[in-house]
């Protein structure tokens, strides 16, 4: 089932109707890059198609196995040899067919880990110039740092793509696709715990519960989703020990760089830096200021980026071993099921940040300047703390309180948390609403901002 991306095929719609293009597509490992690329062809080119997926070997070794798939396709006699095995000679070979081609090279990278990283760019850059007459070509790969280097000025392949696609999770709407018959408080919990890879998702069983989906395909060693997450972070050449310590310190918390500093590097060598710098530009963890303190660095914090990662450093890293031990139930009820909403509400707050984003943008309103939390320091009281989504109007800000219960919001819940912002008296407050996933009850008077679980997915 193909579901969603519909921005991403726009884009490709757009190379794949250029009579030649080079086109680079890129994204962690099973976040369907080939799906997609593959379902644009299928939409929007009648061009014969070439794919091959590298392997971590020679050039020579894997133009060998090319040339076979290609005569495999009868794109070429099976008698045919090249007398230098290199994607030079592939590439000529197709220009001198004279007919249009869409080229899929993917795993890109495993060409660039065992042969010189910068004689392979090189190679492809000459074909990009100079061999891809009425050809549409997509280079595609898991290693995110390595493929967002090609687009570096350095690189030989800098300024040679006619479009660069980095592909991402599904966010929480596109998700919930896939679950479309269960209730808005269960479609928060499992994007909340699973997040948005496609893979994943369909892995998941919607006739099951959220916890029994949890004990088969997270407390189980053998399970598809289990082996993915537990082997995803050895797809880019990161120490993986240095990825182990920085994920298991964040767990489901933001944290200072002072906090990260006290646990990671207390002899305060400046190392932390260099960890967390290529974490943040594979996208796996995310650095974020308050709406209110914008690139004031003691007020930013760090989190993880990935909901299923999450989980994983939460719950199950440092207690893997315990997995062969106990069995699902025994494992969830010791470690999880005590804290396994908190998990869940920290997500939800962000799902209602994207949910506000997306709404403004829906009804085209200009004048919020910015949405994002808010960083208070109440003196008086001596509490400091954020509020959950602020909305930036330049002179004032609106407030909104974010309430994942299993219950409706009551008049009382929300009396007290209006008293609790007007109280702190360095925000200029002009309006304030709540975000309650089950809804309020009937005594609840009209609010600024009032949705429910369902309003989220209705957009």
């Amino acid at each position: 089932m193909f579901v969603a991306r519909d921005k991403e095929l726009a884009i490709l719609k757009e190379e794949l109707l250029k009579n030649s293009s080079a086109t680079l597509v890129y994204g962690k490992r099973k976040i369907g890059k080939t799906t997609l690329i593959l379902e644009a062809v299928k939409r929007y080119s009648s061009r014969e198609v070439i794919y091959y997926e590298c392997i971590k070997d020679t050039i020579e070794n894997n133009v060998k196995i090319l040339t076979d798939e290609m005569k495999r396709l009868s794109i070429m006699p099976n008698e045919f040899s090249f007398e230098n095995n290199t994607f030079d000679s592939v590439f000529s070979f197709i220009n001198g067919l004279g007919k249009e081609f869409v080229v899929i090279i993917d795993e890109y990278c495993y060409l660039k880990e065992y042969e010189d990283s910068k004689k392979v760019d090189s190679l492809f850059q000459n074909i990009i110039d100079n061999k891809l007459k009425n050809i549409n070509l997509f280079i595609s790969g898991s290693h995110i740092s390595m493929m967002k280097d090609l687009l570096q000025e350095k690189n030989a392949l800098f300024g040679r793509f006619t479009c660069a696609l980095e592909l991402k999770e599904l966010n929480y709407l596109d998700a919930s696709i896939f679950c479309e018959n269960i209730s808005s408080y269960d479609k928060v919990a499992f994007y909340a715990v699973f997040g948005g890879s496609p893979f994943i998702l369909c892995q998941i069983d919607y006739e099951l519960s959220l916890i029994d989906n949890i004990k088969r395909l997270l407390l189980n060693k053998s399970s598809p989703v289990y082996l993915y997450v537990d082997s995803l972070l050895l797809t880019d050449m990161i120490n993986k020990t240095m990825i182990d310590r920085v994920l298991s310190c964040l767990k489901n918390s933001k944290k200072h760089y002072k906090e990260l500093e006290d646990d990671l590097d207390k002899g305060k060598t400046g190392n932390l830096s260099k960890m967390l710098k290529p974490l943040m530009e594979i996208d796996l963890i995310k650095k974020e200021y308050p709406i209110n303190k914008l690139n004031q660095e003691r007020k930013a914090t760090y989190q993880i980026n990935d909901n299923i990662l999450r989980f994983y450093y939460t719950y199950i890293y440092k207690r893997k071993y315990l997995i062969d031990k106990m069995d699902s139930d025994t494992f969830f009820d010791s470690f999880i099921d005590v804290s396994l909403n908190e998990f869940i509400s920290r997500r939800f707050e962000d799902i209602c940040r994207d949910y506000i984003w997306e709404l403004l943008k829906k009804k085209k309103i200009n004048n919020i300047y910015n949405v994002g939390s808010y960083y208070y320091d109440d003196s008086i009281n001596h509490i400091n703390d954020e509020f959950d989504i602020a909305l930036d109007r330049n002179d004032s800000y609106d407030i909104i309180e974010v309430k994942y219960l299993k219950c409706k919001v009551s008049k009382n819940i929300v009396k007290k948390e209006i008293d609790q912002i007007n109280a702190i008296k360095e925000v200029k407050v002009k309006r304030i609403g709540f975000i309650s996933i089950n809804g309020f009850e009937d005594d609840v008077p009209s609010l600024d901002y009032k949705y429910d679980g369902d309003d989220l997915y209705k957009l």
